[in-house]
């Protein structure tokens, strides 16, 4: 045995043993309550067909891009939809990556440069975390939504800082206080970027726009694979800043651009989108049907008011057990394991939808404070 295929084979074992071995599942017939489908547009067939319509009236674009946008992978179509979708969010304009990953890894290694900062939420993506170590600035975290840790961390800061957060954080599913970060980044001349991967949909066109601070905001990051049912990503900004990525950003740069499939599920989707107001509300009717029905339930449910329901039960394998009883009663329920969250923080992530009914919600509730006890 090698000494490469010997240290794999150890790094899983030590995933076994402490009980964070990570398998790919396929797909079942459970009640879904895992998925970031939070308005059902993923299972839409409405939104199938009013894709299918768009293809079919754009029968002369090509199954596959055949290279990167600055090759041969730019269309007219996109850079509409660009401007669009830009509209939609009050944005001055927008660059489409081909997910929600490449977005921040793009954006973040390219507009750090050696001698800045970048600060943190300590619960922020991966992505924007890997974004930020392939860039030489200096790196910076702050507690969880604590605007004194926030602050502490701007006085130390260097060259151009940016305050990085998002408006519904993905594993707790709470918001930060958004406005009065904005303020403690302007009392230090530090530019702030949000990331509203899980803002979409439940929000309508996110919660900067809600809060109307979209011109007080250097960038945002906005997501097609959630509550849009697609696959992709947007950054929104200043249009010098959509032509600063397009010359830096190797993520953008070096890879095959979206298929026309794709960029047409994205239009379709943001065509659909103001016409939900049923689905969103019926999400939100949801979300308060299972906070009532869960108090009670041993295990720390987080604050949220988001789709994005946690009760934390302590340990990886109490997690995984809770997970397989639920999903033996038919309601698919992940568990989310450290490292992927921090140890004693393990959790059950339920993700509540607009198709979830009142009895599927009632029954998960009742499971829950059973093998909870």
């Amino acid at each position: 045995m090698s000494a490469a295929e010997k240290f794999i084979r150890e790094r899983l074992e030590e995933r076994r043993e402490n009980g964070s071995y990570r398998t790919l599942k396929p797909e079942n017939n459970l009640v879904d309550f895992y998925s970031n489908d939070y308005l059902g547009f993923a299972r839409s067939s409405t939104l199938k067909q009013w894709i299918d319509d768009e293809i079919a009236a754009n029968q002369r674009v090509l199954n596959g891009s055949t290279g990167s946008r600055l090759l041969s992978g730019n269309l007219t179509y996109t850079e509409t939809l660009e401007r669009q979708i830009a509209d939609y969010h009050k944005a001055e304009a927008g660059l489409i990556y081909n997910s929600g990953y490449d977005a921040n890894i793009g954006l973040f290694s390219a507009l750090l440069q050696r001698g800045d900062t970048i600060i943190s939420d300590e619960l922020i993506h991966a992505s924007i975390i890997d974004g930020a170590r392939l860039s030489y600035a200096n790196r910076y975290t702050f507690r969880h939504n604590d605007l004194v840790s926030l602050e502490e961390k701007l006085k130390h800061a260097k060259g151009n800082c940016y305050v990085v957060i998002e408006s519904v954080y993905s594993m707790d599913g709470d918001t930060p206080p958004i406005k009065e970060i904005l303020a403690i980044t302007q009392k230090y001349h530090a530019e702030l970027i949000v990331d509203e991967a899980h803002a979409i949909g439940l929000y309508n066109n996110g919660l900067i726009n809600k809060l109307a601070l979209e011109k007080e905001i250097f960038a945002r990051v906005v997501t097609f694979g959630k509550a849009l049912g697609c696959h992709g990503a947007v950054v929104l900004g200043s249009k010098t800043l959509r032509e600063y990525l397009i010359n830096f950003s190797r993520s953008f740069i070096y890879t095959t651009a979206a298929s026309f499939h794709q960029i047409a599920s994205v239009r379709m989707a943001y065509k659909m989108l103001p016409q939900a107001t049923n689905e969103i509300e019926k999400v939100r009717s949801n979300i308060q049907l299972f906070k009532k029905l869960i108090v009670g339930a041993k295990g720390d449910l987080l604050p949220s008011d988001s789709s994005i329901q946690c009760l934390v039960v302590g340990n990886n394998q109490k997690a995984k057990t809770i997970a397989s009883e639920l999903q033996s009663a038919g309601l698919d329920v992940r568990p989310i394991l450290n490292p992927t969250v921090a140890k004693g923080s393990e959790r059950l992530r339920i993700c509540l939808h607009s198709f979830n009914s009142d009895i599927e919600i009632t029954l998960l509730s009742e499971i829950l404070h059973q093998y909870t006890l």
